[in-house]
């Protein structure tokens, strides 16, 4: 009998707030869930429901006022190598190659530069970029800029992919072409995913699960495994299906 997959990040009731003008912000409050090794996990929710400050929580980026984050088991004790960062704006240094922009975090931890160049350009080619090695940022479009950004996460080999909103800035066509590049990457090279979006359709195509949260305070609402195989088809009837019951459980308009 198969074991049980490993649990790579696991949040035990994280509550957190900030202070505004009007006072103290709840933003998050009581969020517990597990994530097993490779799965693909969406968190869907509306605007301002404290989903990136969840996934900067997991990142290490900010410290939660309560509860407790582990990852392998292990209390969190902010950034670490073990967790690759995905953000919606490409964060990419405009004046290195695309080569430089995905080897620098190798560069950083003192790799050497046969197994930097090597591993860079293995990653190069997994996101399709074969060809772009030495092109700037400013000669990019917006989807292979967010390749780069992938890339770069996955050359530094984490366990967990933090992914928030990567395509949201992506118009609409160029994004639904980057989930599906986003999902044969996967496919090729598996790791566990946390991925952020306040699109329905996006987070079905993309989640093995999908965990919907309410309005600030961001609370845990629903939590939805998607049996549908992958690849998954947007005209499909069983994902119509899933769109239809999971925007009736959101504070989303479709």
């Amino acid at each position: 009998m198969a074991s049980p997959p490993r649990i790579k990040i696991e949040c035990k009731g994280i509550s957190k707030s900030f202070m505004a003008p009007s006072g103290k912000l709840r933003v998050l409050e009581n969020i517990s869930f597990e994530i097993p090794e490779n799965e693909f996990l969406v968190l869907l929710g509306p605007g301002q429901c404290g989903k990136t400050t969840l996934l900067n929580c997991i990142g290490g980026l900010i410290t939660p006022d309560s509860g407790e984050i582990l990852t392998n088991g292990k209390p969190l004790e902010g950034p670490g190598p073990d967790r690759g960062i995905v953000f919606q704006q490409y964060a990419l240094m405009p004046w290195k190659t695309v080569e430089e922009n995905v080897a620098f975090g190798l560069a950083i931890k003192g790799v050497e530069k046969k197994e930097r160049f090597e591993r860079t350009r293995q990653y190069i080619s997994l996101v399709g970029l074969d060809g772009f090695e030495k092109s700037y940022p400013h000669e990019l479009s917006g989807g292979m800029r967010q390749r780069v950004g992938i890339a770069r996460a996955y050359t530094n080999d984490p366990d967990v992919l933090l992914m928030d909103e990567p395509f949201g800035a992506l118009d609409a066509q160029t994004r639904y072409a980057m989930e599906k590049e986003l999902l044969n990457i996967w496919e090729k090279d598996k790791r566990t995913v946390l991925f952020v979006t306040n699109n329905i359709e996006e987070a079905i195509y993309l989640g093995d699960r999908i965990i919907v949260m309410t309005a600030m305070p961001g609370r845990i609402k629903s939590q939805h495994p998607i049996s549908i195989p992958k690849p998954r088809d947007y005209t499909n009837p069983d994902f119509l299906s899933w769109r239809k019951r999971i925007s009736q459980d959101t504070e989303l308009a479709l």
